[in-house]
């Protein structure tokens, strides 16, 4: 009976519930409505128990069920439903639905319930918050549909799924995505996955943020490799192949190219994935090493710059552990000193030992053990037996390094090789005092430079601070207690900057690069570079920012002063470019009287033709034609002084060089007269143009033709000409446009020509020697080179190589 009044009202909950609700009112008033006994009462007592088990199901199914009128009264809500919601169901009943809903979420759900009722019999799902009498939050899917009473009137029947497990995973996901976001964005790490069989990928943000590409851009294998470093190519190409053909991860670095022309260095590393189909893709992350890479550089650069600087000044450095009595550090230089090839690095302490005399062995274990009991600096001289019989004297000073606990630890110095200087007392004593000087001076370097270590308590005062023996400008330990707001004197005069330190402090972010001014324990003004992180303790709880600082005064006064030389190479420039004006006013003069001479020429011409009877109109406008052409020349003239006389920052446009070349032998062409030089150009008709500042070339040009005008003054027996032949050239990819100037003057001797650029060095007798130098500053200012060198039989060759723009080969 029971399974045929829930077939009789159908399948879905609502038309169950509603079927049920029927089932309790058609059986209403109890016994007063009880039919005689017989087949009546037989079907009676059957709905009396359909009824009780549909009330069962009702009450305790796991759904929340609910009953709305139009108004959106509860007309009835089962027992689960209500518990669901900390509530009894007469709670409910008769109130507001929207009791149970975020005020927010009002407007929803009165849409809701019209869409219901606009469209009877149809279902509708929507996903909605509700508030726990408690005040938690329950998320639900809801499926309503509006029936038709059997009076007529509308109801809204509702059954809730409770999703609020997999909205809270659903959060927690999309939190976690942004912590990963974030890591990687902090790491320079994006992910990746790759399909070699479609060469499609997937990217995380930052990996877009890598390659310097919109998101919105589908990345491929094929964009990957076109933004790879030309040189690397094929040998990433090689490793891929390789790994999908045999399925192995991956851990390899290659460069990017990057449109602007800089250069990335990635580090990849990919686990291989093979499918049940054989399809082989590759899951990974990809590293930002480019900082790393150029501190690597530099770090080698330096290296060898240091073992250069030792084999020039047969100096040696070396480290000594107390402790193990062994050494931690030999310099190459160290190496050849004893007698021994410097690649051999397993070479053990008594090796060197057994080179070093005797005495003088046993006075420098004296000497080290004072300096370790005393803690003082100490230095010795003593002698060293080579195999071939030679005996070399050193000089070595050495350094106590103490410990965190209190002790020597090591001992770092130096060996000088002072044996050519000891024959000498004055020579030895000049070398000891040039010792003790860069000792000193590089001590002054070290404490400048050096780091000192700070930790922060959770209220951002300073807790601790390393101390550096006799560094004077290190922090002192009476910042403990202080904000670092509190230690700077440019607080106030960059509020923005310590307000967005602050916020960044208050947030627990960690910081790197932050720059400011301070004071040493001296009082003197210094800047000084800080970095820190956060860190917590085991429960995640935050105690503070632990960090190192440097004071890069030295830095930041470097690049001041490299300012002011560079203000200062300008002003010189453009003095000597005024200068070399004046010594042509003669050519200048000339230059502008001939049109002006030719103008009046013209228009004393044009006079004559307009009085004739009748006018001559025709001469007339030819003669005023050529006044204006005249007229043009000159102020052409006038312009190029102007433009060589004004100073001007460095403007770089396309240029011809070979009209450059023609201004600037226009503007020396009385001078050339003068001095009877002729000029022979060859200049190639087809150069590309290259980017440049026209005044500065033009200088160079004009400064080159002056000396070679006055290399050949003393000329009797042979012609005086100046050659200038313009080309271009393209070796192994090596695009040059080449200029020369050629004299037949006097020469260049080797002494000359080793030294004619060196700025105050002159063959002339009234000259200043900044002309070539500056010059040349020019040039490579334009990553060019000048260069010269004797002809064969006379005169001298000036060649100007600049480097022509890249052109694409597609």
């Amino acid at each position: 009976m029971m399974s045929g009044q829930i077939a009789k009202f159908g399948n879905s909950a609502a038309q169950f519930l509603l079927g049920g609700l029927a089932a309790l009112r058609s059986f209403g008033n109890g016994e007063k409505d009880k039919p005689a006994l017989g087949e009546d009462s037989r079907q009676d007592i059957d709905l009396r128990d359909a009824v009780k088990q549909w009330r069962e199901v009702f009450e305790h199914n796991p759904v929340m069920y609910f009953m709305v009128d139009p108004a959106g009264t509860v007309l009835n809500v089962n027992t689960f439903g209500a518990a669901q919601l900390g509530y009894m169901a007469a709670e409910l009943i008769g109130q507001s639905v929207l009791n149970v809903f975020f005020e927010e979420d009002h407007a929803s759900v009165r849409r809701c319930i019209a869409l219901c009722l606009e469209t009877v019999d149809q279902p509708h799902t929507w996903e909605v918050r509700k508030i726990r009498k408690d005040g938690s939050v329950l998320w639900v899917r809801e499926n309503a549909k509006a029936m038709l009473r059997g009076d007529g009137t509308p109801i809204v029947l509702v059954a809730c799924e409770n999703i609020t497990q997999r909205k809270e995973a659903e959060d927690a996901l999309r939190q976690s995505e942004a912590y990963l976001a974030h890591a990687q964005e902090l790491s320079h790490t994006g992910s990746f996955g790759l399909s070699f069989a479609t060469g499609e990928a997937v990217w995380s943000r930052e990996t877009f943020r890598i390659f310097q590409c919109d998101p919105a851009t589908k990345p491929t294998l094929n964009f990957v490799f076109q933004r790879i470093h030309p040189e690397d190519r094929d040998r990433v190409r090689r490793t891929l192949d390789r790994a999908s053909i045999e399925a192995e991860n991956l851990d390899h670095e290659y460069r990017l190219l990057m449109p602007d022309g800089s250069v990335k260095y990635l580090h990849s590393v990919a686990r291989a994935v093979r499918h049940a189909s054989g399809r082989i893709e590759f899951v990974g992350a990809i590293t930002d090493v480019t900082v790393a890479k150029e501190a690597e550089e530099r770090l080698r650069r330096s290296e060898a710059y240091l073992a250069e600087a030792q084999r020039l000044s047969h100096t040696s450095s070396w480290a000594c552990d107390v402790r193990r009595q062994e050494f931690a550090y030999r310099s190459a230089e160290l190496y050849r000193l004893f007698g021994f090839e410097p690649d051999q690095i397993d070479l053990p302490a008594r090796d060197f030992q057994q080179r070093i005399l005797p005495e003088d062995f046993r006075r420098i274990v004296e000497v080290e053990r004072q300096a370790v009991r005393q803690r003082e600096p100490f230095q010795i001289d003593f002698r060293i037996a080579r195999p071939d019989g030679s005996i070399r004297r050193v000089h070595t000073e050495g350094h106590p390094v103490i410990g965190s606990d209190g002790e020597v630890m090591e001992i770092i110095g130096t060996h000088v090789d002072v044996t050519e200087q000891f024959a000498a007392k004055e020579a030895l004593q000049r070398a000891f005092d040039e010792l003790k000087t860069s000792e000193q001076r590089f001590r002054d370097y070290a404490e400048t430079a050096s780091d000192w270590f700070w930790e922060t308590g959770p209220d951002h005062r300073i807790t601790h601070i390393s101390e550096h023996a006799d560094t004077s400008t290190a922090a002192p330990t009476g910042l403990i207690g202080l904000t670092r707001w509190d230690i700077p004197p440019d607080a106030e005069l960059e509020p923005e900057k310590w307000e967005q330190h602050r916020l960044a402090l208050d947030a627990h972010l960690p910081f790197r690069d932050l720059v400011y001014r301070s004071r040493d324990r001296n009082g003197h003004p210094i800047y000084v570079r800080t970095s820190g992180k956060p860190f917590h303790d085991a429960s995640g709880s935050f105690l503070g920012y632990r960090g190192v600082s440097s004071d890069v005064t030295a830095a930041i006064r470097a690049e001041q002063a490299e300012e002011a030389l560079r203000k200062a190479q300008a002003e010189l420039t453009h003095v000597t470019r005024v200068t070399t004006l004046g010594e042509l006013t003669a050519s200048i003069a000339h230059e502008i009287t001939q049109p002006l001479a030719a103008v009046i020429s013209n228009a004393d011409a044009c006079i004559g033709w307009l009085g004739r009877e009748p006018a001559d109109l025709t001469a007339a406008r030819r003669s005023a034609e050529w006044i204006v052409e005249d007229a043009n020349r000159a102020s052409e003239v006038i312009r190029r002084i102007r433009a060589l006389a004004k100073k001007t920052e460095i403007e770089v446009i396309p240029l011809d060089l070979n009209q450059v070349v023609r201004e600037a032998v226009a503007l020396v062409r009385r001078e050339l007269a003068t001095n009877a030089v002729s000029v022979r150009m060859e200049l190639a008709s087809d150069l590309p143009r290259i980017c440049g500042d026209r005044i500065q070339l033009q200088q160079v040009l004009i400064n080159l033709l002056m000396n070679g005008i006055e290399a050949m003054q003393a000329n009797i027996d042979r012609p005086r000409e100046l050659a200038i032949r313009s080309s271009h050239a393209d070796d192994d990819g090596d695009r040059r446009l080449l200029l020369t100037v050629t004299d037949r003057g006097v020469g260049l001797g080797k002494d000359v020509t080793d030294r004619i650029f060196t700025p105050f060095f002159t063959t002339k007798s009234g000259g200043l020697g900044m002309g070539l130098s500056i010059c040349r500053s020019i040039i490579e200012a334009h990553a060019g080179r000048l260069s010269a060198f004797p002809n064969e039989g006379s005169g001298a060759t000036f060649l100007i190589a600049l480097p022509l723009p890249y052109k694409d080969a597609s």
